[in-house]
Parts: C-alpha cells; sequence; structure tokens
C-alpha cells in the first residue's frame, strides 16, 4: 500500500486514467481518458455523446484506474508500478462549475497556453461535456 501523499502525487502527474463503465447490456467498457484531481474529486471532459455516456446514464457507478512508473524487471520476473484504483459515482458538473474544471486541466496539461486555451474553452464550451467522479473508496498500491 502506498501513503496519502504518494496517492496524490500519482493523481497529480498522471497523464491518463482508465475509466470502466458497465453498459445497459451489462458489458464492461474501458476506455482512456485525460483527468485532473482536485478537492478529492476526478474531473473529466467529454464530447456531448459517446458509449461512456450512454453506460453513464444507465449506471453512474464507475471504476478509475491510473498507473504510473512502470518498469518491467526481466530478470526478476516481475514490474515496479505505482497505482491507484477508485470506486466512485459520476455526475455532471454544470456552468461555472464546468469552466473552474477546465481551468484546472489546462493548467495540468497546457499551463504555458491559459490565455488561448481559455479562447478555446470558450469557442468549444457547449459542444464539451464536463463530469465528476465522486469517490467512495480510493486505495493506492505499489511495487517499489
Amino acid at each position: 500500500m502506498l501513503s496519502d501523499e504518494e496517492m496524490i502525487q500519482i493523481l497529480n502527474a498522471a497523464p491518463y486514467g482508465v475509466l470502466s463503465t458497465i453498459g445497459e447490456d451489462g458489458i464492461p467498457y474501458g476506455v482512456p481518458i485525460s483527468f485532473v484531481y482536485s478537492d478529492n474529486n476526478i474531473y473529466f471532459h467529454s464530447a456531448l455523446t459517446g458509449h461512456k455516456l450512454d453506460n453513464i446514464k444507465h449506471n453512474n457507478h464507475v471504476s478509475f484506474c491510473v498507473v504510473t512508473d512502470v518498469e518491467a524487471i526481466p530478470d526478476k520476473f516481475t514490474t515496479k508500478f505505482k497505482s491507484v484504483i477508485i470506486f466512485g459515482t459520476v455526475k455532471e458538473v454544470y456552468e461555472d462549475g464546468k469552466v473552474e474544471i477546465f481551468k484546472l486541466l489546462l493548467e495540468k496539461f497546457s499551463s504555458d497556453f491559459m490565455e488561448s486555451g481559455m479562447e478555446n474553452i470558450r469557442k468549444a464550451g457547449s459542444s464539451t461535456r464536463v463530469f465528476q467522479i465522486d469517490i467512495n473508496h480510493i486505495s493506492a498500491k505499489g511495487k517499489k
């Protein structure tokens, strides 16, 4: 098990995670997404429609997994890694909250381009959706 501090470092550093949902047909679906961790929540943006959104509409319970610092150690038959697994529920973020999450995403992924990024957000705002994962359970593990 990793410490809370290591867990937060992983969530802040990871460029993407895998969001897992369950469809109406009971089939699981995992999709890589860019995200930001803030205030004990995971935030991500999305197109207006799509498979993951259909699944979330059907069942808003999700799992989210992030893995970093992966290194295979062939002669020891093992792999070094750090991972965080989250279980939670998803809800949509609207209006002013949506802009704030976009700012957090810009700070994480495009901090040198905040001004043009905000202009891009203004242009694309109505064609994107923002979601929040409320974390119900979280664990972090690693092999160093």
